[in-house]
């Protein structure tokens, strides 16, 4: 079975591109990172990408006359690179309808709860408030609702009594470098549900 080519959007550090440029170095595991697309020319996860010899591209919003433009532009990126699933990493860009439409089922991205609760921004923070004693992660299937498409993997981490948005943030993000390559292998070996 030939590979999952991979297309990863981001917008800042890369970290969990990181995490699947790292799967992908492994010799079983039935991925390839093939593009790298970021919205700001400046994210750190571009050098993470050149420095792996992957190919990127920065498409910016505001180089397009609308949303439906600039979701055109990153659809003929990824299809020019014969991406097979598209993985939003930290991708800081709410994606059109018809880009969702276009990639459904084959368009995932990871959030930092447990899915459907506390979707949005602000996670940590709003975890804290609520006082709950475990978050986590989630990997997703993307739909034309913001963070509520079928979820694919999920990882449990404890809320500590002294977290702050930031200690919290930490561990939930080493539990999102865990998952994001389990999902993909998951997708790759046909074992979603």
């Amino acid at each position: 079975m030939a590979a999952l080519k991979l297309a990863v959007l981001i917008s800042g550090r890369g970290s969990n591109l990181q995490a699947l440029i790292d799967a992908c170095a492994g010799r079983d595991f039935p991925a390839t990172v093939a593009l790298v697309v970021s919205n700001n020319p400046q994210a750190q996860g571009l050098a993470r990408a050149g420095a792996c010899g992957i190919p990127t591209a920065v498409i910016e919003r505001r180089d397009h006359g609308d949303r439906d433009a600039f979701d055109q532009a990153l659809t003929e990126a990824i299809g020019a690179h014969d991406a097979d699933l598209v993985c939003l990493a930290g991708f800081m860009s709410i994606l059109g309808a018809d880009f969702v439409a276009r990639w459904r089922g084959r368009l995932i991205n990871i959030h930092p709860s447990l899915l459907p609760e506390f979707p949005g921004l602000d996670t940590h923070a709003r975890v804290l408030v609520a006082g709950v004693r475990t978050t986590g992660c989630t990997v997703h299937y993307v739909t034309a609702e913001v963070d509520a498409g079928p979820v694919i993997i999920q990882q449990s981490v404890p809320v500590e009594a002294n977290d702050t948005p930031e200690t919290l943030a930490a561990r939930v993000l080493a539990a999102e470098h865990q998952i994001y390559p389990q999902a993909v292998r998951l997708i790759a070996e046909d074992r979603t549900t």
